[in-house]
């Protein structure tokens, strides 16, 4: 099977499409995927790589095209768009003058800008090259949610888009149930859709060695946030609900960075918050670090009705940890958990519950948080494995196959 796998993104840039294309070519079919320069999340290029570098290199087997962009810089409105753009017009010239019907099918890892997913609608109207796209952020939702963008013209004109990427696509992968009333909303009737959630990376499934002493944390019980932190993530909600444990020996702690840090740096000085943390940016491998050394691991996410249908794809690297989750969150996500019977989760915005489940946790005895623990391992396990869904899509995509 030839596969032909459009995403703006792709290795050394750190997503669950990196997974999916070396094990197609791990299981003997032919990968060429189309991307972008690397330079997500830190906004410059990465070693080796800019704008007028090469625009073919193959990793692990697989065939990458590198079209020429603009790389993100500090984040801000204008450089986004630049960023976002300047991926889909260079894109359209590879697709004009680089791309040829020598595919057997088309995968779209569709995340944030949904435009990105276009050279995959062209490839498949033009050679009629059967194209699967996998939702991974829901449009226009996520960019009313996230952003100040108001227009009705812009939101009208970008929803004209996602209806045109739904129409073309054969089948719909999402990676949330919930992403289906809205994605039903934009496309016809008859459209296939299934259920494909995200899995958690290597480096959270294969164990830590609990001898490693690479990351130390303070005394008391903690409770530790891994990864982008900002406006999304309702921080202003979880610092209130710091200032009411301040005094119960529990420790806000919170691993990455984002647009939000500054803030945070101010409120832990004006309101003297003693046992919030801010430790930076690390790289993914050591995160197993840092969930090893946890008591209870943190996801929030502000009350919109994007993120009520949102699953953080952190939660699966959570379970797969066997860490206790507590959350702050609607929706889907909330329900996974509380399913799972790994944690707690408190609706958006409501900070007093989530400092009493914070207080209720730390009071809990060792057998009662590792009957937790393995109940998130066990949930993983029977919902989320990374081989077992990995096959399911193998078997998707030859289906598919003429």
């Amino acid at each position: 099977m030839r596969v032909l796998f459009v995403s703006q993104y792709f290795y050394p840039e750190s997503f669950k499409g990196n997974d999916i294309a070396f094990d197609l070519v791990q299981k003997g079919h032919d990968v060429t995927v189309l991307t972008g320069k690397p330079n997500y999340p830190q906004g410059n290029f990465y070693d080796g790589y800019g704008f007028f570098s090469s625009d073919n290199e193959v990793i692990n087997g697989v065939n990458v095209i590198r079209v020429p962009l603009f790389p993100r810089k500090n984040g801000n409105g204008f450089n986004l768009a630049l960023n976002y753009f300047s991926f889909v017009f260079f894109s359209f010239v590879y697709f004009l003058f680089k791309l040829r019907n020598e595919y057997d099918i088309i995968f779209v890892q569709q995340l944030s800008p949904v435009f990105s997913a276009l050279p995959g609608v062209w490839m498949k109207k033009k050679y009629n090259i059967p194209l699967v796209v996998w939702v991974l952020d829901l449009w226009p939702e996520s960019i009313l949610a996230a952003s100040n963008v108001k227009s009705k013209f812009v939101i009208s004109w970008i929803t004209k888009i996602v209806e045109r990427i739904y129409k073309a696509s054969n089948h719909i992968l999402i990676s949330s149930r919930n992403f289906e009333n809205s994605i039903r909303d934009k496309c016809p009737s008859d459209k296939k859709i299934s259920y494909f959630p995200n899995w958690a990376e290597d480096v959270f499934t294969q164990g830590v060695d609990s001898n490693i002493n690479d990351v130390e944390l303070p005394s008391g019980f903690n409770i530790v946030f891994a990864g982008n932190i900002g406006e999304a993530q309702d921080f202003d909600n979880v610092l209130k609900a710091a200032i009411m444990t301040r005094n119960e020996g529990i420790n806000w702690i919170l691993v990455g960075d984002g647009r939000k840090v500054d803030w945070i740096k101010k409120k832990i000085k004006s309101e003297n918050l003693s046992n919030v943390y801010l430790l930076g940016r690390y790289p993914l491998d050591k995160m197993p670090l840092f969930f090893n050394k946890a008591d209870v691991l943190l996801v929030s996410l502000k009350d919109e009705p994007i993120f009520g249908l949102t699953v953080p794809a952190k939660i699966q690297a959570y379970m797969a940890s066997g860490c206790i989750v507590l959350a702050m969150l609607n929706g889907e996500a909330a329900e996974l958990i509380e399913e799972a019977k790994c944690g707690f989760a408190v609706a958006a915005g409501d900070y007093s519950t989530l400092s009493k489940k914070a207080i209720y946790l730390s009071s809990l005895s060792e057998k009662q948080r590792e009957e937790m623990k393995k109940s998130a391992l066990n949930y993983y396990s029977s919902n989320f494995e990374k081989r077992r869904l990995l096959g399911e899509l193998e078997e998707l995509l030859k289906s598919y196959k003429n």
